[in-house]
């Protein structure tokens, strides 16, 4: 038989019972924040794996895209000071490693290549780490809309900005050739031709950034393009250049570049181009296009001086020719001519 004291602790228990059921929940109070977890990338290394403690000497390369140029990334490579190399891409794999760790003969203590396709990766710590400390950063290519699309605006970009502030050398090769400018084809609404970007300057499809990328004191108020000569793009780099006069007041500058040759520029100014083709150094002269209206052909003639060319050929040797601080010529090797539009047509 129960006696009183029995009862009251059963009845004790099944009120400490129904008080939990009613007001316990399936998450305890007492659990704090869920720390995000990074997203995951997929990267590549080879050698040490441990940070290199020494000071780049900055730079840039300009590479025009198709064959790498030996010479150039060597060049790059040396402006590492021997420290880390990273390899930043949209697409493709790890055929740089082995190509800048071994094959060119130049020491440095590790290349890796990170591919970061996805925006929100740009937040992961980890690969922000890695950008701190690089001593040399690469973008391949691949489309460069992806790149403004996926890193634009991000701690990705402000890591890389911070690094080209710290003296780390930058290069890049088509698409990563485009986004190392101050001036930027986005190509959001994909690429343009010539014909199209003469015959309408303010076609969506020529996408100019400015200014909200990537920030190389070379390359203020320049524009680049690649796979210059091979796919004719010399008349929509002239539009891209009359759109920044009539958008932003600027007088601006271009380089272009061909296949199979690259640009390489200390911090001093001093250019050198390696490789088979031709390099192109544009300049506004400070005239306003006659004509630069949406759905209206360019006219920029300027008296047939709109803007001025500077041609240097690429070779092997490591020969200095121009100067970006200056933007002139600095060997008698350089040819300089003129271009501009009449009704769309670049002469």
């Amino acid at each position: 038989m129960l006696n009183n004291t029995m009862i009251k602790h059963t009845l004790l228990g099944l009120w400490l019972v129904l008080l939990y059921l009613s007001c316990g929940s399936s998450t305890p109070d007492s659990v704090g924040p869920v720390t995000p977890i990074p997203p995951a990338y997929t990267s590549w290394v080879v050698g040490d794996t441990a940070d290199a403690k020494v000071q780049p000497q900055g730079g840039v390369v300009l590479a025009g895209g198709s064959t790498d140029v030996d010479a150039a990334m060597r060049w790059f490579l040396r402006r590492s000071g021997g420290g880390d190399v990273l390899i930043l891409r949209a697409s493709g794999s790890n055929g740089y490693n082995n190509y800048l760790y071994k094959e060119l003969g130049e020491a440095v203590n590790s290349v890796e290549t990170i591919l970061l396709n996805k925006r929100d990766m740009a937040q992961n710590t980890d690969i922000i780490r890695k950008i701190r400390n690089a001593e040399a950063i690469f973008f391949a290519g691949g489309d460069q809309a992806d790149y403004v699309n996926f890193w634009q605006g991000t701690p990705v970009a402000d890591a890389l900005n911070e690094r080209i502030r710290k003296g780390a050398v930058l290069g890049g090769t088509s698409a990563g050739c485009a986004i190392l400018s101050q001036l930027y084809f986005a190509a959001r609404e994909g690429s343009v031709t010539s014909d199209e970007a003469l015959a309408n300057p303010y076609d969506k499809r020529v996408d100019i950034g400015r200014n909200d990328f990537l920030v190389h004191p070379l390359l203020t108020n320049t524009i680049t393009d690649q796979h210059y000569a091979e796919r004719d793009r010399q008349g929509r780099h002239l539009a891209f250049l009359a759109r920044a006069v009539a958008d932003w007041n600027l007088q601006p500058r271009g380089i272009g570049v061909d296949e199979k040759t690259a640009v390489c520029a200390a911090l001093d100014g001093a250019v050198t181009v390696f490789g088979q083709g031709n390099a192109y150094f544009l300049q506004a002269m400070g005239t306003k296009p006659e004509r630069c209206q949406t759905n209206q052909s360019l006219t920029w003639n300027g008296d047939g001086k709109a803007v001025r060319v500077t041609t240097l050929a690429g070779s092997v040797a490591d020969r200095v020719g121009f100067n970006l601080l200056t933007f002139q010529p600095t060997s008698d090797d350089a040819k300089t001519t003129y271009w501009y539009a009449e009704n769309g047509v670049r002469k």
